[in-house]
């Protein structure tokens, strides 16, 4: 019997799964991921990036319609609607975080829910959660393919890479196509990955997501079609491997049987309590208890009295920004978040406004501040560190140290934190029925019939539900 190759060994896997072999903890996982995302998309509907996105992508028509998260009347075709909704879960870097790096979910869930409206076959709710961990497991095993892939990222940002690779898988899955077509819709959507790291910090990050989801989909429906890619794009230094300067892939063996390792099942996510890169979450956390050190030795602390701040961070350039300018920015500075922390005693949405960033205070701070790079502390998720030290006018030092934040896969939020960050997220769109109706949805998601009942929930906006009362309608 010929051996298979790596890249006919993951199309042979994408066809195989089965749902029997989701296990309670993927499930379990897995609806975590897909509240949180579908929260986080929500809120980031009101962003100025996703409505520039949003204006753009309604130039376009089709026969076919998707719908757009949070939008009562407003449809894409799918492609378009994957982008736009894909844009708005990072739009705030507030979407969850796996190990090695990258923002799993964001690629993935809004081409399925764009394809899955399409079907002539509505899917259920299992076919959902079976497509969307297929394509996480994709990405998980793609990023093990390199060691340089487990540390912050220098070069690409991960999502555009991996992200697209996922979308593929799990549409192809979605799509029920054959082992040969799931091969190539990963071949056709290698030539779509890649997103270089300097549009970090700028509005064009968030699009990083939206194209992964929309090519992924688009790479399943062109291998539907019977187009053809290099049948061992995952097997080459020169396909794949491109990306990674130490690219050594292996095959993906998938039996029919219950059996199967998930990398999810191993490796949870990271889920966030400010929108900002993950890395600011252990300078926030740092900061406030230097700060709570500081005030419990002062009487009467003010933020004036403080001389100099001091970070001890790992290196990373792209989250390296002494003067944040644009909301972006910010999301991507140790110095910005640590002393929005220092100065209000908490970091929060409304933190990077304009008006938050502008402020002089806030300034003064940050012109007082001085990073230091430890060789111990290494740009990596699962070993960096952050510790904050402050200095007073009055010669007093005080320094505090995260080695894991709360929300980390070390130190998960709890279920009841995770469905509180939704409701406040989604309620800032939706009406309450809606709020419920989609943490019901996700959470029986594998009882689930027709996954449709999740797009209705999607749509109902207060404004909405407001103008049926008003008519009668409810």
């Amino acid at each position: 019997m010929l051996r298979k190759g790596i890249t006919e060994s993951f199309g042979a896997a994408i066809h195989a799964f089965n749902s029997a072999q989701l296990t309670d903890g993927v499930i379990s996982r897995s609806k975590r991921m897909m509240l949180d995302s579908l929260g986080v998309g929500l809120l980031g509907t009101r962003t100025d990036v996703f409505n520039k996105a949003l204006t753009y992508s309604q130039l376009f028509t089709s026969v076919e319609r998707s719908s757009v998260w949070g939008k009562s009347r407003i449809t894409l075709p799918p492609h378009y609607a994957a982008f736009v909704n894909g844009i708005a879960v990072h739009s705030m870097d507030f979407d969850d975080t796996w190990h090695p790096a990258t923002h799993p979910s964001g690629a993935v869930l809004p081409a399925l829910l764009a394809l899955a409206e399409t079907l002539p076959r509505q899917p259920s709710g299992l076919d959902l959660l079976l497509a969307f961990n297929v394509g996480i497991e994709v990405q998980g095993r793609l990023l093990r393919f390199s060691r340089e892939a487990y540390n912050i990222p220098e070069r690409f940002h991960p999502p555009s890479v991996v992200g697209v690779m996922g979308s593929a898988a799990a549409s192809a899955k979605l799509l029920g196509l054959s082992p040969a077509q799931c091969s190539h819709a990963l071949a056709i959507a290698a030539s779509s990955a890649g997103a270089p790291l300097a549009n970090a910090a700028t509005q064009t990050k968030p699009l990083h997501i939206g194209n992964a989801a929309r090519r992924g989909l688009e790479a399943a429906q062109l291998a539907q079609m019977g187009l053809t890619g290099n049948p061992s794009i995952l097997d080459l230094n020169r396909g794949f491997g491109v990306y990674y300067k130490d690219y050594s892939p292996s095959a993906m063996a998938v039996s029919a049987s219950r059996h199967f390792k998930w990398i999810l099942e191993e490796q949870d996510v990271a889920f966030k309590r400010i929108p900002a890169h993950l890395g600011m979450h252990w300078a926030v956390d740092a900061a406030l208890a230097a700060r709570a050190k500081l005030e419990s030795t002062v009487r009467h602390f003010d933020v004036s009295q403080i001389r100099q701040v001091t970070l001890r961070v790992p290196p990373s350039k792209y989250v390296d920004c002494p003067l944040p300018a644009t909301e972006h920015q910010a999301r991507h500075s140790f110095q910005f978040n640590a002393c929005s922390a220092l100065l209000d005693n908490k970091v929060t949405v409304s933190s990077f406004s304009e008006a938050q960033i502008n402020r002089p205070a806030l300034k003064e701070l940050l012109s007082n501040v001085k990073v230091e790079t430890p060789n111990d502390n290494q740009p990596n998720f699962d070993k960096m560190y952050c510790e904050v030290e402050i200095e007073t006018h009055q010669g007093q030092s005080v320094a505090a140290r995260c080695d894991t934040f709360y929300g980390h896969w070390r130190k998960p939020l709890s279920q009841e934190d995770l469905v509180e960050k939704f409701s406040v997220n989604a309620s800032s769109v939706l009406c309450t029925e809606g709020v419920e109706g989609v943490i019901d949805v996700i959470g029986n998601i594998e009882e689930v019939r027709e996954c449709s009942v999740l797009g209705s929930y999607l749509s109902m906006t207060s404004s909405q539900h407001q103008q049926l009362y008003s008519t009668g309608t409810v």
